[in-house]
């Protein structure tokens, strides 16, 4: 279905009655139009975001309701909505969402109206659990991964270890409900699908670079670290190896779907010795014979 419906148009025009634009622009930007949202809605919101008079917590209330439809485009939408507001807008709206105990509950949405609803509903279960992770992150770490700086100076590779131990975990668990979506080139049919995968592949992006950083801290810091701290420092290192094989697959589909290779960071491999002189570094510790 194309174009906006007359359902579209009515939800609107109530909210222009009540006078609530951010309502409306929410309802402008969750359409039943098999488009991503309009960037002119988005921005909208994203600068609502920052105004100090406009009600974040009914403007997160709107997208939930939204989210509500049984329609598998207006509910993808409206995630989608929700998550460029997470990424772009002011931090107070990612805060509130992240206080909230449930945000989506959508683990059981089903669009029956055709094949491709039931094709869409996988993905919207999927996105509304990372979209879950990632206000879940921010609610256990007071922060968010993909606003942090990264690099040398930047927040995970300046970590202590007590908090490195139980921030990796964190960091993991987001990582490994973005991929969880997995998508092939294939399923990239349609507008709103594709605004959702640009905007995991970005995520994944800075996520992967934090994951990086909290690795070289965790790698520096290993030799000084109490048993107990280097026996998990050692599981997390191994769960990096095994999601390296998982993010080079996700950046994969995002080369074949026209992503610039340019955008795409490259991955190194790090050496099987390394692992093995944390094994025995470990081993050592435990009073373990080689």
């Amino acid at each position: 279905m194309s174009g906006q419906t007359l359902t579209d148009r009515i939800a609107a025009a109530q909210y222009s009655l009540t006078g609530s634009d951010v309502s409306r622009a929410v309802c402008k930007s969750t359409t039943h139009e098999q488009t991503a949202p309009k960037k002119k809605h988005l921005e909208f919101l994203i600068q609502a975001t920052q105004e100090s008079n406009v009600n974040v917590p009914q403007m997160a209330d709107t997208l939930m309701e939204r989210a509500g439809n049984a329609s598998w485009v207006v509910v993808f939408k409206a995630l989608i909505t929700t998550h460029h507001l997470m990424v772009h807008g002011n931090e107070r709206f990612l805060q509130f969402l992240a206080s909230r105990n449930t945000l989506f509950n959508l683990s059981n949405f089903l669009d029956k109206t055709g094949s491709h609803g039931y094709d869409m509903s996988t993905f919207i279960r999927r996105y509304s659990r990372y979209l879950n992770e990632k206000a879940f992150a921010y609610r256990q770490m007071a922060f968010d991964f993909g606003r942090v700086k990264k690099g040398a100076e930047g927040v995970m590779r300046t970590m202590s270890v007590e908090k490195l131990l139980k921030g990796m975990p964190t960091l993991q668990s987001q990582i490994d409900a973005l991929l969880d979506f997995d998508v092939h080139a294939q399923e990239l049919n349609n507008g709103v699908i594709n605004a959702c995968f640009l905007l995991l592949f970005k995520d994944l992006i800075k996520l992967y670079a934090c994951y990086n950083d909290g690795i070289i801290n965790l790698l520096e810091k290993f030799f000084q670290m109490k048993r107990s701290q280097c026996k998990d420092g050692l599981e997390i290192y191994k769960r990096f190896l095994t999601r390296m094989t998982r993010v080079s697959e996700f950046f994969k589909i995002a080369e074949q779907v026209g992503i610039d290779k340019n955008d795409i960071p490259e991955l190194t491999q790090a050496p099987e010795s390394l692992l093995e002189s944390l094994e025995t570094h470990l081993n050592t510790l435990e009073g373990k014979k080689p």
